[in-house]
């Protein structure tokens, strides 16, 4: 009797047990993601005679891939400046009080069909006690150059879908990859768009802070993303998809491919970073097998997603 009722114990808690990862694991995939179309002011500054806009996706610098506009007007005219030189640089300083940037454009390029200046920054850490951030952005007017420095908060990104990595690759440079679109994926075969940066170790000594060549970063060129997507869950058994695309650069400087979502829920990313000669700097392939019940194995570079 003793053994029939330890058996029917046992049933019980692997029930209950898997009926609570279930209930996690449904609650997690349940998470909405808010698709961010409009761009909003995130900071406003004053220098003498302009007012200078910063707008990004939803009004927020959030850890990861942002764009980014600016608008800097002359307040006695009333007029937006259009032949400036603008500067962007953003720097962190931590608890011991040494500075860092993270991928961005430095020099910010003039859009003439909507009159204002547009960049990218992909934040690599929230603000915190510990990680202060910081712009520095400078513009010419008239032949006088302006220089202007703000505090920003930068936020956790909370939709996964637009996740990052940075990593140091085989040929000893530091990499960083960040996921640009889509914000909202569909149960479909979906473009998959992606940054890829590396951090230009300095040439020469530091000159007057901020120096920005201590601080610069540029998109990778020619290199090829291999993508291979699984859902590692156990209850998955590691499958993928078909019609996947590796991501290659357009004009833009973005690496565009296809990821097949099958269906919702977790998902990994598994990359190879493969250079401009063919070499894979970064990243391991990942098994092919279907394993039932047995997390599988994600490559050494990797993002997870969620939807």
């Amino acid at each position: 009797m003793k053994n029939i009722n330890f058996f029917v114990a046992a049933i019980a808690l692997a029930v209950t047990s898997c009926t609570i990862d279930k209930t996690d694991y449904e609650a997690e995939i349940r998470t909405e993601v808010i698709e961010h179309i409009n761009f909003e002011e995130v900071v406003s500054i004053s220098e003498n005679d302009y007012q200078i806009s910063i707008e990004a996706l939803n009004g927020t610098f959030y850890k990861g891939y942002n764009e980014i506009r600016v608008n800097i007007t002359n307040t006695q005219t009333n007029e937006n400046l259009s032949t400036s030189d603008v500067t962007f640089l953003p720097l962190v300083t931590n608890y011991n009080g040494n500075n860092s940037s993270c991928p961005h454009q430095y020099s910010l390029d003039y859009n003439t069909a909507e009159n204002y200046y547009d960049g990218y920054v992909v934040f690599t850490n929230i603000s915190n006690d510990s990680d202060q951030w910081k712009l520095y952005m400078s513009f010419t007017d008239n032949g006088e150059t302006y220089a202007v420095t703000q505090n920003i908060l930068v936020e956790e990104q909370v939709n996964k879908n637009l996740n990052m990595t940075t990593f140091t690759a085989n040929d000893g440079e530091q990499y960083f990859i960040a996921l640009v679109a889509p914000q909202q994926p569909k149960i479909a075969e979906n473009e998959l768009v992606a940054g890829i940066y590396k951090y230009n170790q300095p040439t020469n000594e530091p000159g007057t802070f901020p120096d920005p060549s201590q601080f610069s970063y540029t998109a990778v060129s020619d290199y090829t993303l291999l993508l291979d997507p699984r859902m590692p869950e156990p209850s998955m058994g590691n499958h993928s998809s078909p019609n996947n695309e590796d991501l290659t650069q357009q004009d833009d400087g973005l690496y565009y491919g296809v990821v097949n979502y099958t269906m919702t829920g977790n998902w990994t990313l598994n990359f190879r970073l493969q250079n401009q000669f063919g070499a894979i700097i970064k990243g391991t392939e990942v098994s092919t097998e279907f394993t039932p019940g047995v997390e599988g194995a994600r490559s050494e570079l990797h993002i997870d997603i969620l939807f």
